[in-house]
């Protein structure tokens, strides 16, 4: 091996020598006729005190155009011939602004509203006499009634307010006035204490218009929605707080989504998700992120992002599971497509066409990946040509030719 990379260093170096020696010969009748022949060809001028050795620094002979004039080229450029490209199967790209989009698809699960969750409980003991919602999963409606509870303190409650009405009638006759807004103070203390227990105002009416305390009262439903949870029973002895019903509205239901950690960044509160199911193909459901939960699954690498949905018609049912999609706009970017970008981890290069079969690698900065494009963010311009395809073996002849470069400039060589 050592011999073969001598023997190019010595014909590279033997056919340097001898074109700076036919430098000095005059051209023969043929390559007269030839620079003669060459359409638009000028003699490039000649500064004065300059060798031609100087003259040729910074220049290769790949920066020869058509026309005949020599520019400077960046450093790794490489001229491929169009049958090689079209050997090689090289395919160009354009770097232009265009709207991203990027799109999170991932799963989430039906779940519900805790904030549209109720428990029903008795403020006072008693026992129940009548049962009106008794199995779990009935659907009740605000103001349906729940059951009807015996308690003695609701009895000498109501006898109480009866009698303060009655006081405050004979009260307000007396001429003292401190006597006569005794009777008011009693009649709005046992009111409150009714109001305190839950009575509604139609039940205290009532009771004002029989004049007789009733033997049990009525308890109605404060919100409408599933019972989810029942431990009420026809004749069971009740104490104050124990919860007899737990209701829930689904109108409306949350969906708890997982987004892997790489995707977190992209998603923002307010964002619309494009939800379906495949127990109802073809149609989709719209939520908005209302949560975005502070940790990760360790496992996972996910993190649970809250939707709220709208369930108009009941839909949805809570564990049911769905397919989540997550449009993200990222408004008008620079961008490149996916395949004109090589990452070899260490740096981000893209093979820039430069016109007459000269291509150029150069260093680049991208940003996130969207769709099947990169964003720019330094090193590319928009208008500009990039190689989509074939820019390995480009880059690859690139790096070559630094290298040889490299080579021949070393001491010894």
């Amino acid at each position: 091996m050592k011999r073969v990379i001598c023997l190019i260093l010595l014909l590279v170096l033997f056919s340097w020598i001898s074109g700076c020696g036919k430098g000095k010969e005059t051209p023969t009748p043929k390559e007269g006729m030839r620079h003669e022949a060459r359409a638009g060809a000028t003699e490039p001028t000649k500064k004065p005190g300059t060798t031609e050795m100087e003259e040729m620094k910074g220049m290769t002979m790949e920066s020869i155009q058509k026309e005949g004039k020599v520019q400077e080229v960046a450093p790794g450029t490489v001229q491929i011939s169009p049958e090689r490209q079209q050997l090689i199967g090289v395919k160009f790209g354009t770097v232009e602004i265009r709207p991203l989009e990027r799109v999170i698809r991932t799963v989430g699960r039906i779940d519900y509203d805790e904030k549209r969750i109720t428990t029903v409980s008795l403020k006072v003991g008693g026992w129940i006499e009548d049962l009106y919602v008794d199995f779990t999963g009935k659907y009740v409606r605000k103001g349906e009634p729940l059951l009807t509870i015996y308690s003695p303190d609701l009895v000498s409650t109501q006898e109480e307010y009866l009698l303060a009405l009655a006081a405050r009638k004979s009260l307000t006759k007396s001429s003292f006035p401190e006597v006569a807004g005794s009777g008011d103070s009693l009649a709005d203390s046992a009111r409150r204490r009714l109001k305190l227990w839950d009575i509604n105002d139609d039940q205290i009416k009532a009771l004002e218009e029989s004049g007789q305390a009733k033997k049990t009262l009525t308890l109605y439903s404060p919100f409408s929605g599933f019972v989810l949870e029942k431990a009420a029973y026809k004749g069971m002895n009740v104490m104050p707080g124990v919860a007899l019903f737990k209701l829930a509205d689904l109108s409306v239901v949350w969906l708890y989504a997982d987004v892997y950690e790489y995707e977190l960044p992209f998603v923002r509160l307010g964002e619309q998700a494009s939800v379906q199911l495949a127990s109802m193909p073809g149609e989709t459901f719209t939520g908005r992120a209302v949560y975005i939960y502070p940790s990760l699954n360790p496992e996972t690498r996910t993190a649970k992002v809250r939707f709220e949905l709208p369930n108009p018609h009941g839909k949805l049912k809570p564990e049911m599971y769905a397919n989540v999609e997550i449009k993200v706009h990222l408004g008008q970017k620079l961008a490149v497509p996916e395949g004109a970008i090589i990452d070899t981890g260490l740096r981000q290069v893209a093979i820039v066409d430069k016109g007459s079969g000269y291509f150029e690698p150069r260093k680049v900065k991208v940003g996130s990946k969207v769709e099947g494009y990169y964003e720019v963010i330094e090193g590319l311009k928009a208008g500009e040509r990039v190689v989509t395809s074939a820019n390995f073996l480009i880059d690859s002849e690139s790096n070559l030719k630094e290298a040889v470069g490299g080579m021949a400039g070393m001491p010894g060589m």
